[in-house]
């Protein structure tokens, strides 16, 4: 006489694939930068009195080789009015905060056509320092 094996079935116990879904979730939100700047590099001007600033709706960068970006990506300071524009939207005035960090080294001939183009945008321009006696770890 025979008897019918019974078959196993290895499966997966579903009840823990919605915690862990969620753990990894919370993980990787708390790991998430809104924009990606860590490629740039710069070394803020340094100034006695700083105050801190509100949020930024964007952020423009001159780095140490004198290059724009706008949010973390390349852009060529002609272009800068015309996505701030685009970025800014309808945001009430006192709200269209805009961040400038400028390497130190920079000259007048790299920031001003920047400052222009924030201006031209309608963005309220918040130049980045750092207080004078503190140094950059970058």
């Amino acid at each position: 006489m025979k008897l019918p094996r019974k078959k196993l079935t290895a499966s997966v116990p579903a009840f823990a694939m919605g915690d862990i879904g969620f753990l990894l979730l919370i993980f990787f939100v708390i790991l998430a930068r809104a924009q990606d700047d860590s490629h740039i590099q710069w070394e803020p001007a340094r100034m006695d009195d700083v105050k801190m600033a509100a949020s930024p709706l964007a952020t423009v960068t001159i780095d140490a080789g004198f290059k724009t970006y706008l949010d973390g990506k390349e852009i060529a300071p002609q272009e800068i009015a015309g996505r701030l524009t685009e970025i800014l939207g309808d945001s009430p005035a006192g709200q269209r905060n805009v961040f400038l960090k400028v390497h130190k080294q920079s000259k007048a001939t790299h920031f001003e056509p920047v400052i222009a183009a924030i201006s031209e945008a309608g963005g309220d321009l918040i130049h980045i320092l750092e207080p004078e006696g503190e140094t950059n770890s970058k």
